[in-house]
């Protein structure tokens, strides 16, 4: 091969081998011209797994869904000008929801930036603050210092991304043409040996021995306490914050995403319906607690975070291991950067005996089952409006199967519906900026490393991703897409928007009169429509053979939706006046 493509096959293969070296297993891509080098080599590389997705904005969610899925950092490749563009709402998504992106935008040589070359945008610092570093890339060059040069960055760029917390990196890579590399059977001859390798290692963060020593003789004078759980990704959190709550004598309040309403950490310490009864004005004002401790990101409920928040005099306790400021209250007392899991463990220690269970605790517990067999009354409902729907699916999922829920309704009726559950069904959501976009696309690529997997969302998402559709028949994925058809956008109605008459449906409500079956058809998967439980439980049954793409679904009807949520939440209410009447409930 001559010089040039010596220098732009060698720098690319170095680099795409640092990456692997680094612990990326998965790369997704793209097509385009410029990112034709990077694209040929990812392709060749025995140890990297390849998917191809058309928009680039579904590539983005895509790789976003396979690194939250799988826990590894997923290369993320595309040509240049408004391409890498299309990537800002998935970078934006993997920063605030911690998931680490390597992102690789292709570019125009230097020479033919800002002036009038076609498919030329400024990539410089594209993302801003949503990528957490950013590297313009030397040109393509075989020198033994620039191989080294490039191997070391590709580590680096793996170690930033997984750092805790963990988040996006973009690296823009300019190209001159000729854009083809030898790239046949390179890597089976890449020398290596005279190149630096570089062991990637974080420590756990701890907080010392005397600051939890101080926190234990705070808990222990604390007999009203709350343990608030969120999102979180520290290993064997479940277990070690139900012993944390065993010897405080604390509730577990835990959101549908903490892992804790599923599976092995079933507790009885665990409070999954405080959303349907802190909706009561005479809890909410009434149940006045000392200490709050508070684990992950903030929980979907509204509910819940308006209630800590009345409550401000009290001490807060905020513990994450990414050091991060999760905390939109404003009552925080102790923000704590220690991982979850080590905490729990620590502070357990020092507690040395268990509480005896007390009257808080057990009233925490008694309108949690009062509260939750009212919610579980939605399945005796005649007519199968959204709650019902909702509920029935979550009976049917199967064990260790996994739960992709769209943002909006969806979202919040899981965090209503899903109760504690001895099936292990893992949950998962695009949380970080609570957007509807990219989330069938978010869903497939955790698909490909998670299955069986079923993605719940409303006809808007499904609409605003519908591209993303195309990945499961261009990778041979198996999914099933649930849509609740509710014309429109159901979170609307439950908004105070919703008493603006004259605009609404223009507005919020949006109705699109969409049928989902051409889409089915358009992609190539299978499609069934939901009526009644019968239908329910064929289609179903369909879903698991796992079998591509099936699209199941289902027609509601938006305002009698609004009307059964809140005729379920107002018998949650009148339920807990009974419970709590009297002044002593509680002293």
């Amino acid at each position: 091969m001559n010089n040039k493509q010596k220098d732009l096959t060698l720098y690319n293969a170095h680099f795409i081998d640092g990456l692997v070296k680094a612990g990326v297993e998965s790369a997704v891509i793209s097509p385009g011209s410029r990112s034709t080098p990077m694209a040929l080599l990812l392709a060749e590389h025995p140890d990297i797994k390849v998917y191809v997705q058309i928009d680039e904005r579904s590539a983005a969610f895509f790789a976003l869904g396979l690194a939250k899925a799988s826990g590894k950092p997923t290369a993320l490749l595309c040509t240049s000008g408004t391409a890498a563009a299309n990537y800002l709402p998935a970078v934006a998504e993997a920063k605030n929801a911690r998931i680490p992106l390597i992102v690789l935008t292709s570019d125009r040589p230097h020479e033919l930036r800002e002036v009038g070359a076609p498919q030329s945008i400024d990539q410089n610092r594209l993302y801003g603050t949503h990528a957490k570093w950013f590297a313009e890339m030397a040109l393509p060059d075989a020198e033994e210092h620039m191989l080294r040069y490039v191997r070391i960055t590709a580590a680096k760029a793996v170690y930033i991304a997984k750092q805790s917390p963990a988040g996006p990196v973009h690296l823009n890579f300019p190209f001159r043409e000729p854009l083809l590399p030898q790239y046949d059977g390179l890597f089976e001859r890449l020398e290596i040996e005279d190149l630096p390798a570089i062991h990637l290692s974080e420590g756990m963060r701890m907080l010392p021995k005397q600051e939890i020593e101080v926190l234990a003789a705070i808990f222990k004078e604390k007999e009203k306490g709350l343990i608030v759980c969120g999102e979180q990704q520290s290993e064997g959190f479940e277990k070690a914050v139900v012993e944390l709550a065993e010897k405080l004598g604390y509730p577990i309040l835990a959101d549908p995403l903490s892992g804790l309403r599923s599976g092995e950490a079933h507790s009885h310490l665990i409070i999954d319906s405080y959303d349907a009864f802190l909706r009561n004005e005479k809890i909410k004002q009434e149940a006045s607690f000392d200490i709050v401790l508070r684990f992950g990101a903030m929980p979907v409920s509204k509910a819940l975070t308006q209630f800590i928040g009345r409550h401000d005099a009290i001490v807060h306790c905020v513990v994450d291991s990414g050091g991060g400021w999760r905390e939109p209250i404003g009552v925080a007392t102790h923000m704590l950067a220690a991982d979850e899991s080590a905490f729990c463990q620590a502070l357990s220690a020092r507690l040395n005996e268990q509480r005896d269970r007390s009257s808080w605790l057990e009233n925490w517990m008694h309108i949690n089952q009062a509260a939750k067999t009212i919610m579980q009354s939605v399945g005796e409902h005649a007519e199968l409006d959204e709650g019902k729907l909702f509920y029935e699916v979550l009976q049917r999922l199967p064990d260790h199967s996994a739960l992709f829920v769209g943002n909006s309704m969806p979202i919040r009726d899981l965090d209503s519906f899903f109760f504690t559950d001895e099936r292990r069904i893992r949950l998962l959501a695009n949380r970080g900026a609570n957007g509807i976009d990219g989330l069938v696309s978010s869903a497939l690529g955790a698909a490909a490393v998670t299955s069986p997997l079923y993605l719940i969302v409303g006809d808007l998402s499904l609409f605003h991703d519908l591209n993303g559709l195309l990945a499961a028949k261009l990778n041979g994925i198996n999914i099933t897409v649930i849509v609740i058809n509710n014309n429109g956008g159901g979170i609307f109605s439950y908004l105070p928007q919703a008493g603006e008459q004259k605009h609404f449906e223009l507005l919020f409500g949006t109705p699109a009169d969409l049928d989902f079956s051409h889409a089915a058809k358009l992609y190539g998967g299978d499609y069934e429509r939901v009526t009644d439980l019968a239908s329910l439980d064929n289609s179903m049954a369909k879903a698991a053979k796992g079998d591509g793409l099936l699209i199941i679904e289902a027609i509601t009807d938006r305002a009698k939706n609004v009307v059964a949520h809140r005729e379920l939440w107002e018998k949650v209410s009148q339920e807990m006046n009974k419970l709590t009447a009297g002044e002593g409930f509680w002293k």
